[in-house]
């Protein structure tokens, strides 16, 4: 099921790349992949208590909005990183101070889930919402990371 689920991602991202020469949307997107595994370490390196949050898009990222400020509140001594897949959350919520980081998620790679569970080392992960990432959740789980859904 992984090997699947992987050449799905391989060809998605042979995909994307082709249709973001026809839409500016998916356009901002595969732009904003090039190098966005360097972009995090180069900004979380030497961080500890990282927690991860995801949020597909603007809507998402509402409705767990209060969720990151509590989690902020409780625990001001934690670092929080936000990523988002979609620009319509991550062009709005980057020139704000919510949390300390805010990027683009890297692709479902088994690559960049390693490198994001090894590296950036999160103390947990919140996806908010409806979000799967298999390669994700696999590397994480591996790393005995807590992941957390909520909706």
């Amino acid at each position: 099921m992984r090997n699947l689920y992987n050449i799905f991602i391989f060809l998605y991202k042979i995909y994307i790349g082709i249709y973001s020469l026809f839409n500016k949307k998916i356009n901002k997107i595969v732009a904003n992949q090039i190098n966005i595994i360097e972009k995090i370490y180069s900004e979380t390196k030497g961080h500890k208590n990282i927690v991860w949050f995801h949020a597909a898009s603007l809507g998402e990222f509402e409705q767990g909005k209060s969720v990151i400020l509590s989690y902020k509140n409780k625990n001001p001594k934690h670092k929080t990183l936000l990523t988002f897949y979609s620009p319509s959350g991550h062009d709005v919520i980057k020139k704000n101070s919510i949390t300390d980081w805010v990027f683009y998620l890297p692709h479902d790679t088994k690559r960049n889930a390693e490198f994001m569970a090894r590296k950036i080392q999160p103390i947990k992960v919140i996806f908010i919402k409806y979000e799967f990432w298999y390669n994700y959740i696999h590397e994480l789980y591996k790393h005995n990371i807590p992941i957390y859904f909520i909706s």
